[in-house]
C-alpha cells in the first residue's frame, strides 16, 4: 500500500486552480440510514442506506485580494449558483474528486504578525465523483 504526502493537493473551479491553498478538507462523505428493525426479527438492529451526504469542503488560503482565482470565489459566492470544482490528489496518477458546489463562505482574517488569510467553505450539491 502506498503512502502519500498531502503536499501538492489542488482545488480548481471550472476556470482553473485556486491559488495559495494551505489546508484543504472534505468533502466529508456519509450515508444516512433508516431503522427497519422488526418486532419479529432476531433482536438485532437492522438498517438500510438512504441518502448520501456530501458534507462540506473547507479551504484555507493565503489571501491575495487581487488574485483572479480568489476573486472568482467571491463571484461564485455572490452568484448563488453551483460551480464545478475538482480536487486533485498528489498521488501517482493524480486521482480526482469532482463535484458541483455553492461557495457558502469566504472569511478573510488579518491577525497582527501573520499573513493575510481567508477561510473558504463549499457546499457540494449532487453527486461527488471519485
Amino acid at each position: 500500500m502506498s503512502k502519500y504526502a498531502a503536499y501538492g493537493i489542488s482545488l480548481a473551479d471550472s476556470t482553473g486552480v485556486i491559488a495559495q491553498i494551505t489546508n484543504l478538507s472534505g468533502p466529508s462523505l456519509s450515508l444516512d440510514t433508516a431503522d427497519v428493525t422488526e418486532h419479529d426479527g432476531d433482536g438485532w438492529e437492522e438498517v438500510v442506506g438512504t441518502i448520501l451526504r456530501s458534507g462540506t469542503v473547507t479551504a484555507e488560503i493565503v489571501y491575495d485580494p487581487v488574485d483572479t482565482s480568489h476573486a472568482r470565489l467571491l463571484t461564485h459566492l455572490v452568484s448563488k449558483e453551483p460551480e464545478e470544482f475538482t480536487i486533485t490528489f498528489p498521488n501517482t496518477g493524480s486521482s480526482t474528486w469532482t463535484f458541483n458546489a455553492l461557495v457558502t463562505g469566504f472569511a478573510p482574517s488579518a491577525p497582527v504578525g501573520d499573513a493575510l488569510k481567508a477561510s473558504i467553505t463549499l457546499k457540494p450539491t449532487g453527486k461527488v465523483t471519485t
